[in-house]
């Protein structure tokens, strides 16, 4: 891909996009406009999964064509609204509102989808898009969070070690904020007694619980806030877009099976 062509598909005209079509990587960042506690912008997952996502797909694109969407900045928040703030879409209406973007990529020539999430509420939803959308058309298509496509990078900088990793609007996500947006950082941040650290082996437990009322009882945001840096957040983004970067790579360079093992062109 030429240095002097832009890697965002809204950027590019339709010629470009037909060309690049059958040989790019489209990159599909997906977030959230929800409450972020009283310190937080409500636009904080999709301002950090637009910023993952265009960095990774600039290092990436060093290897392979790649082009990436317009950010959905809307997600499945429906456990936020008892706070405000928050604009979500059903479970079940978000599943479709991915499918038709990832549908129509297909429809105008992409072959490989790699659809990257900011929001945890996401998480399994774009995944089962992934998995339903290859079963039902001969494409390639991948469905991570960021932050669980760059686990082990993150536990290696201690990012796991202060409550949950990635958490809602405590040390780790105020760190990006702050590193990538610090006027949009209210102060005084919260403070609050830091639980124990985030099981450094996985994202998702063996035994998913949920108990109703759970948010009110935090207040809408986990550990202690007031402990973020912008330090801190500017080194989890650059080693992040990194291995988010090879991800990219490794992905856009697997065979398909319809075509007899070959890497993509």
């Amino acid at each position: 891909m030429s240095g002097q062509r832009s890697i965002l598909f809204a950027e590019l005209t339709r010629t470009d996009l037909h060309d690049l079509a059958p040989h790019a990587l489209a990159v599909v960042p997906v977030g959230a406009t929800e409450q972020h506690g009283p310190h937080l912008p409500t636009g904080t997952d999709f301002f950090h999964v637009e910023w993952i996502a265009r960095d990774a797909a600039k290092r990436a694109s060093e290897s392979i064509p790649i082009v990436v969407t317009p950010t959905l900045p809307f997600g499945s928040s429906e456990h936020h609204f008892p706070f405000g703030g928050t604009i979500s879409i059903p479970t079940t209406t978000y599943y479709d509102v991915v499918t038709a973007i990832a549908e129509s990529l297909v429809r105008d020539g992409f072959q490989r989808i790699f659809l990257i999430n900011g929001h945890g509420g996401n998480h399994e939803l774009v995944q089962l898009v992934a998995r339903d959308l290859a079963l039902r058309l001969p494409v390639a298509v991948a469905a991570a969070s960021w932050w669980n496509a760059a686990w082990d990078v993150l536990v290696a900088e201690g990012a796991h070690e202060v409550g949950r990793l990635p958490g809602h609007a405590g040390r780790f996500e105020t760190s990006l904020v702050m590193s990538m947006r610090p006027d949009l950082v209210r102060e005084p941040r919260p403070h609050r007694d830091t639980p124990g650290s985030t099981d450094p082996r996985r994202f998702t437990p063996l035994v998913r619980e949920e108990r109703h009322g759970f948010w009110q009882s935090i207040d809408g945001y986990g550990d202690s806030p007031d402990l973020g840096t912008a330090e801190l957040g500017a080194r989890y983004l650059d080693v992040s877009a990194a291995e988010l970067a090879r991800a990219f790579v490794s992905f856009a360079n697997s065979p398909m099976p319809s075509s007899g093992g070959r890497t993509w062109p």
